[in-house]
Order: structure tokens, then C-alpha cells, then sequence
């Protein structure tokens, strides 16, 4: 009896025993299967890759969520309209070219400069809301189809239509593909850029034709020169109403005809056309390639762009789609020399702004200090617009970026508001008893070239380093510092010796800083 009772517990023991090892053993695999949380190093990537360069505060309301926690959180952010009051003179009337001819050549020049000067309202309206925005993502978008659908403020002229275009832009950035294409190309500033306004039956113009399908949807080597001229004569009566400044069809000037594009036949018309344009899979895989080069890394991986695309197709071009599959990529949060991307211009000062908790001082004299970079928004250098990647980096525009970075750290007067700042400075030209209305302006620009664009508090940002402008920086601040602002380590090592000021300024001169 007793041996049996022996047995018996001996029996419950192991039974236990081997149950608590396999709870034990489920816990420990569910503990590390369980997603991780980013930490401050990787949210900070993370944020500056999907956005710009994020301040220690936001990096600290990330830290500790899981990478895919973060992707629902930055596309939950996303909006649809800017934030910032739009210029007081969007909603003008705008001057016809017969219009402009009727005037004399004083107010012609007068009506070119008034034209330019909203140009540069625009420019510094736009980089308000970039560096103010709660939803960093959505301006990166704009940005990013700003650069895709090319229009230039030179060739369109009319600031009012390049204004609504980014409107237009914001409100699809991250929405459905299909939808922004067929409305992108109806906008009045695209009709005029690529010309379809001037398409006519007996005249074809293929430039719309070929763009679309080149740099907007396929990609070259998926379409031949007879697609493009069959695609222009679909296009053919799309034109502009400019007392409205909205899209006009004139079916007298469209070509009814059959047309034969990408295999397909029938009497299409250019809707019809920018639909066939969407059923060919490598229209997704075009864009997917893209925004993997914009987010992700500078070598797509070709089977992952492949799967993405094809999730994308099945979604009807929701945008979200391929952001999300791209936002979870392992590369996008690791420190390694072959994923990082080069930092626009733009993405240079925004992040700098958003940083280090400054001010942009003189919105205007930023967008000038940008065009010096390379990047002059709302005019890129072509249809193909800025090539972006290492492209950025000249001698030229390096030079400009370092200015830019050294006089940024230097304290500067009190914010001024970008229309209020240009109108003081073209009245205090202009009361000099200027007659030639383009001399005033050309002083404003050159007063604006000279005029601190970004006002940075070196004190505080270095207080979150536990270091001082004069004060020795030590291995810690060092340390701080470079993990803070470089992705890679840098290529000159900061000295501990350095005073906080200098350290701050070696480590925004490095190479590395302008990487992300």
C-alpha cells in the first residue's frame, strides 16, 4: 500500500513537473515571439524616415510601441487639408493671356512680378505647414507627388493653379492612386504644363501621352511610340477654361476614332485610356519601386516590390496599402550604411526645424536658401522632376547645405510672418523711390538671400545632451549627440574636449547628417 501511495505521488510530481515546464516553455516562446517595441533609437528612424527629423519629445511618445503599432499610428495620423491658413490671394481672379496682352507694358510687368511674388508666398506658405504639421507623413506625401506629377510655376505661370494643385495633391496623398490619377490629370495647372490644353483632333500634341505613361504609371519599356500617339489622340479636346480656371472638354476637337493602345481597341477617350494605363501590372510595381526608394532603402528588393504591388492592384490602388507593407520593412529601422537615403533639401531644414525645436524665422528666406540646395518647390528642374538620391549632392549644393546648417545655429531675431516679413522688405525698397516695379522685387529677393531663414536655440538643444554651449562636452555628450542626430557613425569622430557649441556644430557639418 505504501509503495503504491510512493508511486502514486511520485506519479503527481512528474506530471507537474513536466506541466509547469510546458507552461514555462509556452511562456518563454510567447515572450519571444512577442513584437518588440522600437526603443528611441528606432523610433527615431522610423519618424525621419515617414517624416522628418523627429524632436526628443515625439521620440519618446514612440519608443514604445512595436514597429507595426507605429505604422497604424502614422497613417491613422494622416490628413487631408493643410493646416496653415491659405495665402489671401488664392481665389483671385486670374489674367488671360488675351487679357494680359490688352495691358499696357507697365502693368504687364507689374501683373509678371505680382506673380512672382505669390510664387515665393507660396513656397514659404507651404514650408510652414511642413515644419508646424501634426502629420509629418502627409507633407512627405505631397512632397512625393509633387515630384511625380510634375508641374513647374515657369510654364504654368498662374500661382493661383499651382496652389490649388497641392491642394488637390494633399487631399489624395494618401488616398486611392487610381482617383488622384484621372483627377491630376483634368488639373488645370497639368493641363497647361504638358500641354493637353493646346490637343486638338487635327493637331495631336503627345507630350501628356507620353508622360503619363513614362513618368506617371508604366515606366519606360512598357509602351511603344505608337501607344503614345494613339494615347494622344484620346486626349485630343481636353482643354482649360480659364475665366473659370477649371477643365474643359470640346468635342469638336476630339478624335472620335478607334485607337489602338496596349493592345486594346475601341473609341477611347482619354479617361479610357488612363484606365487601360491602370489595369497593366506594371503600372503598381512603378509606384511601389518608387516609394521603396523614397521610404525604404536605395536597392528596392525586386520580389518584395513584386508581392507589394500585386497587394496593391487588389486593393484599387488604395495608397495605404503599399505604405503599410513598406513601413514594416525591417530596413527602414536599421542603422546600415546600405539602407540610408539621402536627405532632400527640403527633408534637411524641416527636420532640422522639427529637431531641435526651432522656429522657421523667414519662411521666404528658406525657400531662397532651398533653391540654393537644389530644390525649388513648385518648380522642379524638369517633366522628370528632382532625381533625388545621391543626386542631391553636389559640390555646389553641399557648400549651400553646410551654410545653411552653420548660420542656422547662430540665434537670430524673432519669428516675422513670411506675407507680412515680404511686404516690410518690399516697402522699405520700394519707399527708395524705385520707378522699374522689377527693381524693388529684385531687392526683396537679395534682402531675403541675406536674411536668416531659421532661428535655432543651440542652449536648450544641447541642455537635453547634459551638456553647455561653453562648457567641455565630454564623452557622454559626444555620445549623445551622435546617436541623437547621425544615423552612421561619423566620419569624424567628435571630440570629448570640444565645447558643447562646437561639438553640436562638428556633428551638423558631418557627412553622415545628411543622411536618414
Amino acid at each position: 500500500m505504501r509503495a503504491r501511495t510512493i508511486a502514486s505521488a511520485a506519479l503527481h510530481r512528474s506530471a507537474f513537473a513536466a506541466a509547469t515546464l510546458i507552461v514555462l516553455t509556452l511562456f518563454t516562446n510567447a515572450k519571444a515571439q512577442a513584437p518588440e517595441a522600437l526603443g528611441p533609437d528606432r523610433a527615431r528612424l522610423f519618424l525621419t524616415r515617414v517624416g522628418f527629423a523627429p524632436s526628443e519629445a515625439e521620440v519618446s511618445r514612440w519608443a514604445d510601441l512595436t514597429q507595426a503599432q507605429a505604422v497604424d499610428k502614422v497613417l491613422a495620423q494622416t490628413a487631408r487639408v493643410a493646416a496653415k491658413p491659405a495665402p489671401e490671394w488664392v481665389d483671385e481672379a486670374i489674367v488671360s493671356p488675351r487679357d494680359l496682352r490688352a495691358m499696357s507694358e507697365e502693368a504687364r510687368k507689374k501683373e509678371r512680378q505680382k506673380q512672382i511674388r505669390h510664387g515665393l508666398e507660396l513656397r514659404a506658405w507651404w514650408l510652414d505647414e511642413m515644419a508646424t504639421t501634426q502629420s509629418p507623413l502627409t507633407e512627405r506625401m505631397t512632397l512625393f507627388w509633387h515630384n511625380h506629377f510634375v508641374s513647374a510655376q515657369p510654364k504654368v505661370r498662374y500661382t493661383q493653379l499651382m496652389y490649388r494643385q497641392n491642394v488637390l495633391l494633399r487631399s489624395h496623398a494618401v488616398g486611392n492612386f487610381a482617383t488622384m490619377l484621372h483627377v491630376v490629370a483634368h488639373d488645370p495647372a497639368m493641363l497647361i504644363y504638358l500641354d493637353t490644353a493646346t490637343n486638338r483632333r487635327d493637331a495631336p500634341n503627345e507630350n501628356f501621352a507620353r508622360e503619363v505613361m513614362e513618368l506617371f504609371t508604366l515606366g519606360e519599356g512598357h509602351y511603344s511610340e505608337a501607344d503614345i500617339k494613339e494615347a494622344a489622340r484620346a486626349f485630343s479636346g481636353w482643354s482649360l477654361d480659364l475665366d473659370r480656371a477649371t477643365f474643359l472638354f470640346r468635342p469638336r476637337l476630339h478624335d472620335t476614332g478607334e485607337k489602338t493602345v496596349l493592345g486594346r481597341r475601341g473609341a477611347w477617350q482619354g479617361d479610357d485610356v488612363l484606365n487601360i494605363l491602370l489595369e497593366q501590372p506594371a503600372t503598381a510595381e512603378f509606384i511601389v519601386r518608387k516609394l521603396w526608394l523614397e521610404f525604404v532603402s536605395p536597392q528596392p528588393d525586386p520580389q518584395r516590390v513584386r508581392l507589394i504591388a500585386q497587394r496593391f492592384r487588389s486593393s484599387g490602388y488604395e495608397i495605404r496599402t503599399p505604405l503599410r507593407e513598406l513601413f514594416l520593412q525591417p530596413e527602414l529601422v536599421q542603422r546600415d550604411q546600405d539602407n540610408a537615403l539621402v536627405k532632400s533639401p527640403v527633408e534637411l531644414a524641416v527636420g532640422l526645424i522639427r529637431q531641435a525645436g526651432g522656429e522657421l524665422a523667414h519662411p521666404g528666406a528658406l525657400a531662397l536658401r532651398l533653391a540654393g540646395m537644389g530644390q525649388n518647390l513648385f518648380s522642379p528642374p524638369n517633366v522628370r522632376g528632382w532625381p533625388g538620391g545621391d543626386a542631391w549632392i553636389t559640390t555646389q549644393s553641399l557648400l549651400a547645405r553646410k551654410q545653411f546648417l552653420e548660420t542656422s545655429i547662430v540665434r537670430t531675431s524673432a519669428r516675422t510672418g513670411a506675407p507680412d516679413m515680404m511686404r516690410a522688405l518690399d516697402k522699405s525698397v520700394t519707399d527708395q523711390g524705385d520707378i522699374d516695379p522689377a527693381r524693388p522685387f529684385a531687392r526683396l529677393v537679395q534682402a531675403l538671400a541675406q536674411t536668416p531663414a531659421v532661428q535655432i536655440d543651440p542652449a536648450a538643444w544641447l541642455k537635453a545632451a547634459g551638456t553647455f554651449p561653453e562648457r567641455a562636452v565630454g564623452a557622454q555628450g559626444a555620445a549623445h549627440l551622435v546617436q541623437n542626430l547621425l544615423v552612421l557613425p561619423p566620419a569624424s569622430p567628435v571630440a570629448n574636449e570640444a565645447l558643447g557649441l562646437d561639438a553640436l556644430r562638428a556633428v551638423l557639418l558631418d557627412p553622415v547628417y545628411q543622411l536618414k
